[in-house]
């Protein structure tokens, strides 16, 4: 899973890191208060097509479109694309917290993700019939490339507790209450 020789390198720069304190503080008011939850809220506006636009606080939008074989017009990454970048971003802030708690530090991190998805029931509109199981992600597979002044061992053992605690990465793999309705009306 994570690259790297086990004989020592001469590394010229590191990562930019992050607060270890703060972390530290994080992570006991974690262990003080286990249910401890936040909430992400994002407002999603339909152009047309398939092109959306996810609002996410003061940022810039997160622009989400299909390909053309899908009859979007691909200006933007496919819904399932995105769903790989989160899962890519939520790894990359596991490993690099993990590798900070340990005192790692890294001089490179890309994660390679692929996923294997098929849409024949068409959205549900008069496609194959198909039980939710059968539809959306059927395999993801996450390649890292990771560096830092450790061991391969000790990386790998960085990765894989990341993966384990990943908020993401559990959500794709674990059932989640999900509910949907209509909005009241204004």
């Amino acid at each position: 899973m994570a690259t790297a020789t086990d004989t020592p390198q001469t590394i010229s720069h590191y990562l930019r890191p992050i607060d270890r304190a703060g972390l530290l503080g994080f992570a006991e008011k974690g262990r003080n208060n286990p249910k401890m939850r936040g909430t992400n809220k994002v407002h999603t506006i339909c152009e047309g097509q398939y092109r959306t636009l996810s609002y996410v606080g003061e940022h810039s939008p997160v622009v989400v479109d299909e390909p053309p074989h899908l009859f979007g017009q691909d200006t933007a990454p496919a819904p399932g694309e995105i769903v790989l970048s989160a899962l890519g971003g939520c790894l990359a802030v596991g490993i690099t917290a993990v590798a900070t708690w340990k005192q790692v530090k890294l001089s490179k991190l890309e994660l390679l993700l692929e996923g294997d998805i098929g849409n024949p029931a068409a959205w549900g509109a008069g496609g194959a019939e198909m039980i939710p199981s059968e539809m959306g992600f059927q395999e993801i597979r996450v390649k890292v490339v990771v560096e830092g002044d450790a061991s391969r061992d000790t990386l790998d053992e960085i990765v894989k507790h990341a993966n384990f605690y990943s908020p993401v990465a559990n959500t794709l793999r674990n059932p989640v209450n999900f509910h949907i309705r209509l909005a009241d009306k204004e």
